[in-house]
Parts: structure tokens; sequence; C-alpha cells
């Protein structure tokens, strides 16, 4: 008889906002498409799910993070300014009732949703912990950024970590391509959400 421990399953929907969206200040090309196909794919399949957690970037004053010449590497237009319509949840997601909202970044640069803490001022790792989570999915914006360190993170964590490709979009296909291979390398398991 096994006494495996049950699996639990978090879906982490990483940066769905305007900031990142098409219309927004730094949009990623489909950013729009991907949140209504989150929001589509919440819909089907919610029951999949213990719990559903969101991820914003949410700039009160991230210091070098922001720049009026930026590098786009290291330092970026601002962006995902706290209070402000672009730093909400992208529209696609109103019917979405997460468990729970993280935001991060609010006075440095924050790319992994691990580096955030909800209204209690627990973070991801220990909303996850609480939830007896051990295994999540990650989707969101942009793939080769926050989604790339969130899902490697998670799997730093022991978390069996999945990225839904479908459901996430780069900020090019070259950087998108080298976050795929970077997230296969640290052990995240990268499939398209219609085959699971």
């Amino acid at each position: 008889m096994s006494t495996a421990e049950p699996t639990r399953r978090a879906l982490v929907v990483v940066d769905v906002q305007p900031t990142f969206c098409e219309g927004g200040a730094l949009p990623v090309e489909g950013g729009n498409a991907v949140a209504r196909d989150i929001a589509l794919y919440i819909a089907d399949h919610r029951a999949r799910y213990d719990l559903v957690v969101t991820t914003q970037d949410w700039h009160v004053d991230p210091g070098a993070h922001f720049s009026d010449e930026p590098d786009y590497v290291d330092t970026w237009p601002p962006h995902g300014v706290a209070g402000t319509a672009e730093a909400d949840l992208h529209p696609a997601l109103s019917a979405i009732v997460p468990e729970a909202s993280v935001k991060k970044g609010q006075y440095a640069a924050a790319y992994s949703g691990f580096e955030g803490v909800d209204g209690e001022g627990r973070g991801l790792a220990q909303i996850l912990s609480d939830g007896g989570i051990t295994d999540v999915d990650v989707v969101g914006l942009a793939e080769s950024h926050c989604v790339r360190s969130t899902a490697i993170d998670a799997v730093e964590l022991g978390l069996r970590t999945r990225v839904l490709t479908d459901l996430t979009a780069p900020v090019t296909a070259e950087l998108g391509a080298a976050a795929r291979e970077e997230m296969r390398a640290a052990g995240a398991e990268l499939v398209a959400s219609s085959d699971l």
C-alpha cells in the first residue's frame, strides 16, 4: 500500500497586468490574448487546483529598476506603478477569485513571484506551504522574465513545476527560447495546457 503524500497543485498566474499587454508601458506581443486564454483556462479547469495565486508588479519606488534611458536588461521605463490601472490585474481576469494575491517590487526590482508578499505579509513560498502545495503550474507574463524566474524559484523550493507554454508569451522569440532552455535545465516541465 502506497504511503505517498497526495498531490496538491497550485496555479501561479504571473503578472497578467495591462502594463505588460498591448497598450501598456512594457507591452508583450500577444499579452492581451494570453490574459484572455488564462481566464478561459481557469474557468474550464479551476477544479484541477487547490490554490490559485496571482502575482503583480507593484512598483512604488523601485530605484534603479526605472530609468529614463532604459537598457531593457536591468533598467526599464516606468511600468506597473502601484495604484494605477496598468498595475491592476488584467480586466480579462476580473471573474477570477484567487486564494492569494502577491505584490512584488515595491522598492526594488523583483522578477520572481517569490519576491512578493500578500496583504498579510506572507511570501509566495509561505502561501504555498500553508496550502500544502506539492506541485505548481506557472502561467503569465512575460515568459522570458518573470515567468522564468518564478518557475526556477519554484523548482529550487522543491515544488514539481510545470510551465504551460500556451498560456505565456516572451518579450522576444530569442529571449523566450533562452528562457525555456533555462527552465528545462532547472527541472521545470514545459507543456501545453491542452496536453494535460
